[in-house]
């Protein structure tokens, strides 16, 4: 049987800072575009259209781009590579990597298109002259997922469906939470087991069990690099580095103190402030599911590790998988993407997905763990996307921290209860899409709204 179904593999992305949908999905794009033509390109126009061009230079877009075309991946990306994070990079050029050298012209249209508010338009030429492809349309949906022009007039036309790339046969389908719950109640699994029994469909055990052992490997590394690293990070707004003086702090403070009460929760803000400063410094991190809410899920798992019993590579497997179904029915149904329905997309995705995997680690039934995932998503309805200089820093980062606080309590308060609820996750995802189409775009990354306009800060801050 087929369904609409995203797979973990594909929803937990190892790629850079600091947006998925920004920077990931831009570089994605550009080599999808490069993979197709017939020769490889001597020049390319890269056009950024709606959100992609609203705050796509904070986002490093422009970048992301550019090094796409040239054969970097996502994977392959550091923060050393030219041209660097944070500095200017001229509308005309020429750009080099693993792929070849490309002559390349850069313009920003911050009106977006009818299909999507993450557009990229490349048009490319031969040496003498001669165009190898014109007006080729991409879409970054959200996630670092990308669509081409094909696969959204598909999307467009058969509402619901992610990408045609996305039906997969697997032995347990599900397109909402309703099914999903069904699914477990016919056969007496778990949610991570359903959706290892999918997974396992598509990708085999080995392959599903290495990849989810990455992500949590990557993750927790980059927790430490962020807490053991100091400094202001790049863009202009002169953000500070806060992670390594809090981790110091709470080290001290833990050692001294045999009372511990809520220190628990200081320490999941100080692994989300880790996270996401070394996502806004474009380093490595792991889609969960955005970039811009990268630290949500770790700060979480991070949190289990430490404050709960018995959190071993099987139970984080168990997390993943379990936050990954959440993750799936949340895309289909409604976006994972803050420039189409705001940061209740990204950061309120995220912490329904980390209350999920949290309370399946915690022994909670599959319906206990519907009813944690319907709590967190409910009280981040209506976030918007504001981020202040177009740069994913403020209000960002602190908003991961306390997503990942709101993430622990849902999953506490579902277990306390018996997984009946008048509101359902599918009516909340329902509620969620509805509430992102009717959202204003100055409130959906564009940085024309909210504390973005209310600072008073232009969106294309010049690195100080």
């Amino acid at each position: 049987m087929s369904a609409n179904f995203v797979s973990v593999v594909d929803l937990f992305s190892i790629g850079i800072g600091p947006s998925s949908s920004h920077t990931v999905g831009p570089m994605r794009a550009a080599m999808a575009f490069t993979d197709k033509l017939a020769a490889y390109p001597a020049k390319v126009q890269v056009e950024l259209r709606g959100s992609l061009a609203a705050t796509g230079i904070g986002h490093g877009t422009d970048r992301a781009a550019l090094l796409g075309l040239v054969g970097y991946t996502p994977t392959t990306t550091s923060a050393d590579i030219e041209p660097k994070p944070g500095v200017p990079i001229p509308a005309s050029g020429i750009v080099s990597g693993p792929g070849g050298t490309v002559e390349y012209e850069l313009k920003f249209d911050p009106a977006p298109v009818a299909e999507h508010p993450n557009c990229l338009i490349f048009d490319a030429w031969d040496a003498e002259g001669n165009v190898l492809a014109e007006r080729e349309d991409y879409y970054s949906v959200g996630g670092g997922f990308i669509l081409d022009r094909w696969e959204m007039e598909e999307h467009r036309r058969e509402s619901g469906v992610a990408s045609a790339r996305e039906i997969r046969f697997v032995p347990y389908p599900f397109d909402n939470a309703a099914d999903l719950m069904q699914r477990c109640e016919e056969t007496g699994m778990t949610i991570a087991e359903i959706m290892r029994a999918n997974e396992e469909s598509i990708h085999g055990r080995e392959m599903l069990d290495a990849h989810l052992d990455a992500v949590w490997d990557v993750m927790q590394e980059c927790v430490a690099h962020g807490m053991k690293t100091e400094g202001i990070l790049p863009g202009g707004l002169r953000v500070k580095r806060r992670a390594n003086r809090l981790h110091r702090l709470l080290t001290a403070e833990y050692e001294a103190s045999t009372a511990r009460g809520l220190d628990a929760m200081e320490w999941v803000n100080l692994y989300a402030l880790a996270v996401n400063e070394e996502n806004a410094a474009h380093g490595q991190v792991v889609t969960a599911p955005t970039n811009g809410a990268a630290g949500i899920i770790p700060s979480v798992m991070h949190y289990c590790r430490d404050f709960t019993d018995d959190f071993t590579a099987e139970r984080a497997r168990e997390f993943l998988l379990t936050a990954g179904a959440i993750g799936s029915i949340i895309k289909t149904n409604a976006s994972i993407s803050g420039a189409e329905v705001g940061c209740q997309g990204e950061v309120g995705s995220a912490s329904s997905m980390a209350a999920a995997g949290m309370c399946a680690v915690l022994n909670g039934t599959p319906q206990q763990v519907e009813n944690a995932a319907e709590i967190a998503l409910e009280h981040n309805l209506g976030l918007t996307c504001d981020p202040v200089g177009g740069l994913v820093q403020v209000p960002c980062i602190e908003r991961n921290a306390i997503g990942g606080v709101k993430a622990i309590n849902a999953a506490r308060l579902a277990k306390l209860g018996d997984g009946s609820n008048i509101v359902t996750l599918d009516d909340v995802v329902e509620t969620m899409a509805a509430t992102g189409r009717d959202m204003m775009t100055q409130y959906k990354e564009t940085s024309m709204g909210g504390l973005a306009v209310q600072l008073g800060l232009p969106v294309n801050i010049t690195e100080c």
